[in-house]
């Protein structure tokens, strides 16, 4: 039998869905995997996760669980670790890469420690808003720990008083959040496969004042120049430091590193890293898979890197 057919006999267990907030999204991420490894030759079997995933896994037996979960429980190291205890080798980032990437506030402080650009930021409890600004305008909030842009609100410069919508009742994104300075200018980011950095993206939004939900999900939310329209010194920098990000919090896999870029005064301008995602979306409509076919991997080629690069222990 050769290589080949044995690759393609593995069979992959795809975890979408879940519980968190981001349960849309990771759904409308597995389904795409999932047929394009049925396409690839993979035996595929989709799951749903919920609580009883342990269970479900031991029964299934899959040789490699394609994670596709977004969110708290998803990308933060909680699946992660159901899938060491049952020794399912699984795609993306491990334990404690994921939680570190998951936590924007520990993350920072990795990535400043090896000498990654941050913007000036600080965690507070969400109830210490008062009628002070916590720092002078304009500012960004966001939950310490979510993805997709849930929770974000900037405050603008002309702003008199701190957003209420943070200490509201349908306030749902915890209780800690980080307020950070905001960095005016363009949205970058890149992609990092493996031990690769490959394209680097600027985002657009189409009729939204910044890159959130529905830019990222809606079609025709936001438009993707890849590769992105700046100059080579600022081009490769940002692949620089993605790949830096990428190796200083342990990531395995794919990572996608986020970005400002303010070219207002200067062509180099100031660069900042805003955060790392550790299980990139996967959608029609996500950037990985938009920068890894600019590299020249298909979609199919895209997923079953990830699926042969799977372990435990990452």
């Amino acid at each position: 039998m050769t290589a080949e057919v044995l690759t393609k006999s593995k069979h992959v267990a795809v975890l979408m869905g879940g519980f968190s907030s981001e349960r849309p999204v990771s759904l409308a991420s597995g389904v795409p995997c999932a047929d394009a490894l049925e396409r690839a030759g993979y035996q595929v079997t989709r799951v749903d996760v919920g609580p009883d995933i342990a269970s479900v896994l031991a029964e299934l037996k899959p040789d490699v669980a394609f994670n596709a979960l977004h969110g708290p429980y998803g990308e933060d190291g909680t699946i992660q670790g159901v899938l060491e205890y049952l020794g399912i080798p699984y795609t993306h980032s491990g334990v404690t890469a994921s939680a570190l990437a998951m936590d924007k506030r520990l993350s920072k402080i990795v990535a400043k420690a090896v000498g990654i650009p941050v913007a000036e930021s600080k965690v507070m409890n969400r109830f210490e808003f008062t009628s002070a600004h916590p720092m002078a305008p304009p500012y960004v909030v966001k939950p310490v720990n979510e993805g997709s842009s849930f929770g974000v609100v900037i405050v603008g410069e002309g702003q008199s008083h701190p957003p209420q919508v943070i200490t509201s009742k349908e306030w749902k994104y915890g209780d800690e959040v980080m307020v950070e300075r905001y960095i005016a200018g363009r949205e970058l980011t890149c992609t990092v496969m493996g031990n690769v950095a490959l394209a680097v993206t600027e985002i657009v939004p189409q009729g939204h004042t910044f890159y959130d939900y529905d830019s990222k999900y809606v079609a025709g939310g936001s438009k993707h120049v890849c590769p992105a329209e700046i100059s080579p010194f600022v081009y490769q920098k940002i692949r620089r430091l993605s790949l830096k990000a990428h190796q200083a919090i342990g990531c395995r896999g794919v990572s996608r590193s986020d970005f400002r870029y303010d070219d207002r005064f200067s062509e180099n301008g100031e660069v900042v890293w805003l955060e790392i995602n550790t299980q990139p979306g996967m959608t029609p409509t996500s950037l990985a898979p938009e920068m890894a076919l600019q590299a020249g991997h298909s979609f199919e080629e895209f997923v079953s890197w990830m699926v042969e690069d799977a372990s435990c222990r990452r």
